[in-house]
């Protein structure tokens, strides 16, 4: 993958965490299902940007050799 198709994926999900926090402090106390269910997508979103982010990183150290 290019530096820029992984770039423009880390900035996917970065975008995608931020809506997801948003969601999750607008939503009501007593919605205890969708606060698990955007809970679980907020770890899975996290986990894509660190998966990007290390690749972006390494990609970036090739160009650098």
């Amino acid at each position: 993958m290019t530096v820029r198709h992984l770039a423009l994926q880390l900035y996917h999900w970065m975008q995608r965490v931020e809506e997801l926090k948003k969601a999750m402090a607008e939503l009501a106390p007593e919605a205890l299902k969708e606060r698990l269910r955007l809970e679980t997508e907020l770890s899975q979103a996290r986990k894509q940007v660190e998966h990007y982010r290390k690749l972006l990183e390494a990609q970036k150290e090739k160009v650098e050799i």
